[in-house]
């Protein structure tokens, strides 16, 4: 049936702003009736309604704290709160340590601390966590972006689905993506932190990531605007023999299906 697919939708996919028409990083992971919201980047909660309500999610989770992957959390407060929304329990909210804290520095405005627990029901991720949320399993891994950073892998009807967040090649994300159906991998252009280390993958990254980890299929995401989709799909493609695609803003994609027609 088709509520029984496992995909994922893509709300947004550039960096490190939005475009006229691609919000920033975030995506909405269903199967069956679970729906979790992955990265709350500028701009995705608006398409986020046009498929869930934000008190129909069973949960969100967030690989780091840069906007571009988490500031719609804040808009998404107000909207749990304060607007038309009856929420019957905090949504369960899993992210870096210190998220709640964050979030609340955005929010407070009073000599009162806002509501964060609220809204959210925050669990602060570690190397290794895993969670069960509804029909999906979720196992994160700390990756190295510069920040406390995570990657996921989220499985269900033993089919997998990888998201890298932000994270330069590493070891962590290798293993997590290990024989993986489809690995969402983020493709920027070369940038290094203030201390001088790497923080992104580039396209050939990407490609060699997936390799390594023999994954099923490569879908970039988090294109630099220095490059086009067609063109980090085609540098993907010299480090990497499977089927690529690119994240296409508002594309539907099931996890073993998507194929090299994504890309726009």
């Amino acid at each position: 049936m088709s509520n029984e697919l496992f995909r994922f939708t893509v709300l947004g996919s550039a960096t490190p702003y939005p475009s006229a028409d691609n919000p920033c990083s975030g995506y909405l992971v269903s199967y069956g009736d679970t729906r979790i919201w992955v990265d709350a980047g500028s701009g995705t909660l608006g398409p986020l309604q046009r498929h869930v309500r934000l008190d129909a999610l069973d949960a969100i989770w967030i690989s780091h704290l840069h906007a571009d992957h988490s500031a719609d959390l804040l808009t998404a407060y107000y909207g749990l709160l304060y607007a038309d929304i009856r929420l019957p329990a905090p949504i369960p909210l899993y992210g870096p340590v210190g998220i709640a804290d964050r979030l609340a520095g955005f929010l407070t405005n009073t000599a009162t601390r806002s509501p964060i627990e609220s809204a959210f029901a925050v669990t602060e991720l570690h190397d290794g966590h895993q969670a069960r949320v509804g029909s999906l399993r979720l196992t994160s891994r700390a990756v190295v972006h510069g920040v406390p950073a995570f990657a996921v892998r989220i499985e269900a009807a033993g089919r997998s689905l990888v998201y890298s967040g932000d994270t330069a090649p590493c070891q962590a994300l290798t293993e997590l993506a290990e024989g993986c159906d489809v690995l969402l991998c983020e493709a920027e252009s070369d940038q290094v932190s203030a201390e001088g280390e790497r923080v992104h993958h580039t396209p050939e990254d990407a490609g060699g990531t997936a390799a390594a980890a023999r994954a099923g299929q490569l879908v970039v995401t988090h294109v630099g605007r220095s490059l086009t989709p067609e063109h980090a799909v085609a540098r993907a493609s010299t480090r990497f023999d499977g089927p690529v695609g690119y994240a296409a803003p508002g594309g539907i994609y099931s996890i073993g299906e998507i194929t090299t027609a994504s890309v726009r």
